[in-house]
């Protein structure tokens, strides 16, 4: 079978909630993916940063492959010999008190909204069914029916109503806004530190010391949604070190398990989740001996092949690189570490065709909000892999 028939089947069989470029892929490693009629590709979005350690990383494959034969589930009835593990490493790493593992990102969201709103009844005291979430226009956070409720991105709230009420929603980027949306009914502010659907919008300089600020002195839990930004892809293990903040709940996924299987972690830098007791809040899957092991070596590959010091490193270069193409379809350069987007000018026509382009060149990436291409190779990427690409992103802009 060729590309073209795999594309037939899902048109014919799939829903068509998606439209990804036309490329079949069956292979990768590193940043490198070959599709199935054999054609080679730089993959410059990761997965949306889900394969920060690259593609099929030895590592990673040997602890699933060893766990696999083991143990995969016991569900959370009965305790494993990796979860303990998985906690203690993982705190370490994030300079975390507490852990509560679920699949998803969007699982992840679902947890803090129901611990940010027990904490506010049990603790802070609002009175129940008050308690009120601070979120940002532009946000995403996920797909569930509460999550879409509070986007401000009509396609993705269109045709699902009635949404779970309880939100606030202020621009991103302003203190102030929060500051003075703050009641006494406020549980949580949640924050993405870098929105990175809305097209790598970058806050300014010294907003989350200042979120952090407003926060504490309010009595408000802050949420930062690290699961885009979080292990590595800035340049920081977490993103909240740029500014040298902690949050009371950070939400990771993604890289967390390096793409190999669905991993998520709330990470508790206080006792907030303290407030779950037996019963309240679950998953049959969430803290598996198998997604413990495949995170454990995601981990551990992120710190001994020191990807978040070449994240920032080749961050830089990038960023640099294609800051000097000089064209007038680029209206912006922005991003941090390997986050990083090209915002062209609404005469240019449209990202989509560029990325086509790109695709044809070799170069997988994907447009975001129409008019901006978002760049996320894996952490593993070297100077001249990053050359190769801005040779061809060089020439696609300018049409040739």
């Amino acid at each position: 079978m060729n590309s073209q028939n795999y594309i037939d089947l899902e048109d014919e069989f799939g829903a068509h909630n998606y439209k990804p470029l036309n490329v079949v892929l069956n292979r990768g490693e590193g940043i490198w993916v070959w599709d199935v009629d054999g054609n080679k590709y730089m993959d410059c979005l990761s997965a949306y940063s889900a394969v920060n350690q690259g593609h099929c990383h030895p590592k990673i494959i040997a602890a699933a492959v060893e766990q696999t034969k083991k143990l995969t589930l016991t569900s959370r009835a009965f305790r494993n010999d990796q979860l303990g593990l998985f906690y203690r490493e993982l705190c370490e790493l994030t300079n975390s008190h507490k852990v509560l593992p679920m699949n998803s990102g969007a699982e992840a969201v679902e947890t803090v909204i129901k611990t940010a709103r027990k904490w506010g009844y049990l603790i802070k005291g609002i009175p129940e069914d008050k308690a009120e979430i601070i979120v940002c226009k532009e946000n995403f956070h996920g797909r569930t029916i509460t999550i879409v409720g509070f986007s401000t991105d009509e396609n993705s709230r269109a045709g699902f109503g009635p949404f779970t009420p309880g939100f606030k929603i202020i621009p991103f980027g302003d203190a102030a806004a929060l500051k003075e949306a703050i009641t006494p009914n406020t549980a949580a502010f949640m924050v993405e530190p870098i929105q990175g659907e809305a097209g790598v919008i970058i806050p300014p300089a010294g907003y989350l010391n200042e979120v952090k600020a407003i926060c504490e002195k309010n009595n408000v839990i802050l949420i930062l949604d690290e699961i885009q930004t979080g292990l590595g892809r800035t340049g920081k293990m977490l993103a909240e070190e740029h500014d040298g903040i902690e949050a009371d709940l950070t939400l990771i996924g993604k890289a967390l398990s390096g793409g190999f299987y669905p991993v998520s972690a709330v990470l508790s830098n206080k006792e907030v989740l303290g407030v779950l007791r037996p019963g309240e809040h679950g998953s049959t899957f969430g803290g598996n001996p198998l997604a413990c092991a495949i995170a454990r070596a995601a981990l551990k590959v992120l710190v001994e092949e020191n990807l978040v010091e070449n994240a920032e490193k080749m961050g830089a270069y990038f960023k640099q690189g294609l800051s000097e193409i000089k064209n007038p379809r680029i209206k912006e350069v922005r991003g941090k570490g390997l986050l990083i987007a090209i915002e062209l000018t609404k005469e240019a026509g449209g990202a989509r065709g560029y990325c086509e382009t790109l695709m044809e060149k070799g170069l997988l990436c994907k447009e975001t909000h129409d008019n901006t291409i978002r760049f996320a190779p894996p952490l593993v990427i070297t100077k001249d892999d990053i050359d190769w690409a801005l040779e061809r992103i060089e020439s696609t802009l300018s049409g040739a």
